[in-house]
């Protein structure tokens, strides 16, 4: 049962999949939940006062403070704000509009980060709670056939690296979620969208991704609930990670990029260390940390 002691949770996204999984687990916790989703509604069952639900569409840049501000209202407080909502774009690069291309980062970049930006007022304020965004397996692994995808997550990775160094001093953490496959309807024909026009050049490439994408839709390995409860637990743990990779694919697909970059820093030592001044011009050289 939800008291004012319990933490305050501001969840985008819980109509379905992992952020519906996220809300009742949080809310089986005893925690408070506010959610957003598209129209407003949420058929999720919660003790009276634990849930409540706001209209948030991502793209409506203006309405993001006035939802964040709101959420605070209703208990003056957030203690952990998550950036869940989302949607994949499959196939090439090249494949894509301009207007898929900037509709994928203004959900998946552009509305976490103003929903960061609306909440770090009261968070300084309270000097105290966690931001948790939820990136992908493909910000740090990217496949062909997820490339505006991966980038938009790749974005979102960058900012909450940064972000992290720049709160850890007012008592705010950082959480990075990068998960794998998991069985929701991510990739179903009713949530996921893919490029116009399919070039024959990428059918082995990423054509065949998308089509591998789409076989695997109901078949997942990870389990939402599973994932859900990870997350819950990472926020209640003493030293939360920075970087919490979710699922044994992902894992695997973590470890071989790690893999690919090590080899190539180590092949190309030399050449990367040749470009730094010498003798007497190196000296008082400011050198970063």
């Amino acid at each position: 049962m939800a008291t004012n002691d319990s933490k305050v949770w501001f969840i985008t996204g819980i109509s379905r999949g992992l952020g519906r999984e996220l809300a009742k687990a949080v809310l089986a916790r005893g925690e408070r939940v506010i959610g957003t989703t598209r129209d407003g509604k949420s058929d999720l069952e919660a003790p009276a006062g634990a849930l409540h639900v706001l209209p948030l569409e991502l793209t409506d840049t203006a309405r993001i403070p006035q939802v964040v501000k709101q959420a605070h209202a209703l208990h003056g407080r957030l203690d952990v704000v998550v950036n869940n909502a989302g949607y994949g774009l499959l196939g090439a690069i090249e494949e894509a509009t301009p207007e898929q291309s900037r509709h994928v980062f203004d959900v998946n970049f552009f509305g976490p980060l103003h929903v960061v930006q609306a909440a770090l007022p009261f968070l300084r304020a309270q000097r105290r709670g966690h931001i948790v965004n939820i990136t992908s397996i493909a910000g740090l692994a990217p496949m062909a056939g997820s490339g505006l995808y991966a980038a938009a997550k790749c974005a979102l990775e960058g900012l909450s690296l940064s972000l992290a160094q720049e709160v850890a001093p007012l008592g705010l953490k950082v959480t990075l979620v990068e998960p794998g496959a998991f069985r929701t309807d991510f990739l179903s024909q009713h949530s996921r969208r893919e490029t116009q026009g399919r070039i024959e050049d990428y059918a082995k490439t990423a054509g065949a991704v998308v089509e591998y994408l789409g076989k695997i839709s109901g078949k997942q390995l990870g389990d939402p609930a599973l994932g859900a409860k990870a997350i819950v637990d990472a926020v209640a743990a003493e030293a939360p990670p920075l970087h919490l990779v979710l699922g044994s694919d992902a894992l695997r697909r973590t470890r071989e990029r790690m893999g690919v970059l090590n080899g190539e820093l180590d092949r190309w030592e030399a050449v990367t260390k040749s470009t730094d001044l010498t003798g007497p011009e190196a000296a008082g050289t400011l050198r970063p940390s």
